[in-house]
């Protein structure tokens, strides 16, 4: 009989596979901790699963805590649903804000992450999102599993899930209507997805409504638009975001009206399957240390439009940002620390149209005003003073093809020039740097408002690196400063 054994595995990686097991089981338990203590502020970060009643729930569920050893931990919503675990129905996991990590992360997971928020899957596939990022449709289904526990189709069909949820309890839509325009292609798969998310019919998830939404649903239609919260976590400065819209509105396409604390936002929206009309409100009353919402209306032409249209708001508004992250960071810092306590929660505005906002930056706003009236689409539906689309690219570089708005018009209609979700931040940077007249003072602002860069500061030597990675953040809250003390 031979002594023959098979070698085991090298010391060194038998010592690897230990210190990996270690800092998972402390990452979990640090994770466990914030649930036991029901912290909102990882509303979106992670979520939870408990094995023996199959449900999925938010960090800050109110709900009695599950023991340690029954509780799993997922990156999304999706990995959770396609281990078998449905929503759980008092804390509504699917309603929390993304995760602020698809905002600061360049790389393809990110990217990815924003393009499915976009709806890129639903209407152009996994091989539509690959081509975008620049990868096969494999590299990205398996990058995406490997970190998320969920691939594209999955995200993707979480998504639709918890649009097709806003529309069942806030308006009065037929169920099949409601289907198709959450991105389901069918009504069985509509009504199967329903029941594997929430246990329950599409008629049962309408019934369990909150009383205020199923009263909002008597009114809810397209013509009377969508009503919405908008979650956010942690504090949340409104008034600089409405100060900062306010001065930038481009009449015809957007107007902010009211008093300081009670002011609408609405603007016009061009959409991948028709257009829109968004009304926002300024919210200033106390909200929980967790977070909060912003109330929002859509008008839509195609209802398929609503998850996209969201995100963009998303974006504008930073709602998906992690202000204690920011806020520790800078607050550390003995020039910003004064301005965080003064405004903690400072966001940094986005844009819901990333083309747009490069062409109103280089032109500035009384040319931008000029374009709209003299190229910009009109709505079929004026209302009010929102008479306008903002001009596509590729009507301004034919239109006026000299000067720097028109070469840039024309990069963003080639291609040339890349400002979606998905876009690589350094690559569309340096080819804005390549258009004519385009300076580096605008490309940052590009970067920073269109990109969703929260790390990117205009070349200015008093911006130091000690910031990162939150300078587009340190530079709001000095400009910030620099109003309130000119208001004074």
């Amino acid at each position: 009989m031979s002594d023959f054994r098979q070698p085991g595995p090298p010391d060194w990686r038998r010592l690897d596979s230990v210190t990996e097991t270690a800092q998972r089981t402390a990452h979990e338990d640090s994770r466990y901790e914030a649930v036991r203590s029901r912290d909102a502020r990882f509303d979106g970060a992670f979520f939870f699963a408990v094995r023996t009643t199959g449900i999925y729930c938010r960090p800050s569920c109110p709900a009695v805590t599950p023991k340690r050893r029954n509780v799993r931990f997922f990156a999304t919503a999706a990995a959770a649903q396609g281990s078998g675990f449905r929503a759980c129905r008092r804390c509504r996991p699917d309603a929390v804000p993304g995760s602020a990590d698809w905002n600061v992360r360049a790389d393809v997971v990110g990217r990815a992450m924003r393009l499915i928020g976009d709806g890129v899957v639903d209407r152009e596939g996994v091989a539509g999102l690959a081509v975008r990022l620049g990868y096969s449709a494999r590299q990205v289904q398996r990058q995406l599993t490997a970190e998320l526990g969920a691939g594209p189709v999955a995200l993707a069909r979480a998504q639709r899930a918890h649009t097709a949820r806003v529309l069942l309890q806030t308006t009065g839509l037929p169920v099949t209507e409601i289907a198709f325009a959450s991105g389901f292609a069918s009504v069985r798969q509509f009504n199967d997805t329903i029941r594997a998310v929430y246990a329950a019919t599409p008629s049962d998830v309408r019934a369990a409504a909150p009383a205020a939404d199923r009263a909002a649903s008597r009114t809810a239609t397209p013509s009377a638009g969508v009503p919405l919260r908008l979650a956010h976590r942690g504090p949340y400065q409104a008034g600089p975001v409405f100060d900062l819209l306010q001065r930038e509105a481009v009449a015809g396409v957007e107007e902010v009206s009211g008093p300081r604390g009670r002011r609408r936002y609405r603007r016009t929206l061009r959409l991948p399957y028709g257009t829109g009309i968004v009304a926002v409100e300024e919210r200033t009353r106390a909200q929980g240390d967790g977070g909060g919402w912003l109330d929002a209306r859509l008008h839509l032409t195609d209802l398929r439009d609503l998850t996209t249209s969201v995100q963009r708001l998303r974006r504008l508004f930073d709602l998906d940002a992690d202000p204690y992250a920011v806020d520790e960071r800078l607050g550390a810092d003995p020039r910003l620390a004064p301005l965080v306590a003064a405004r903690p929660g400072l966001r940094s505005p986005g844009t819901a149209d990333p083309d747009e906002l490069a062409v109103r930056a280089l032109a500035g706003r009384a040319a931008a005003e000029r374009l709209v009236q003299r190229y910009g689409k009109v709505l079929d539906a004026p209302c009010g003073t929102l008479t306008h689309l903002f001009p596509e690219p590729a009507v301004l570089a034919a239109a006026e093809p000299d000067g720097p708005v028109g070469a840039l018009a024309a990069a963003l209609a080639d291609g040339t020039v890349r400002l979606d979700p998905g876009a690589d931040r350094d690559d569309a940077e340096r080819a804005l740097l390549a258009v004519p007249g385009m300076d580096a003072r605008t490309a940052a602002v590009v970067r920073t408002r269109a990109l969703g860069d929260p790390d990117t500061a205009p070349p200015d030597p008093t911006v130091p690196d000690s910031w990162r990675p939150w300078r587009s953040y340190a530079v709001n809250h000095l400009r910030a400063a620099g109003d309130w003390e000119q208001d004074r």
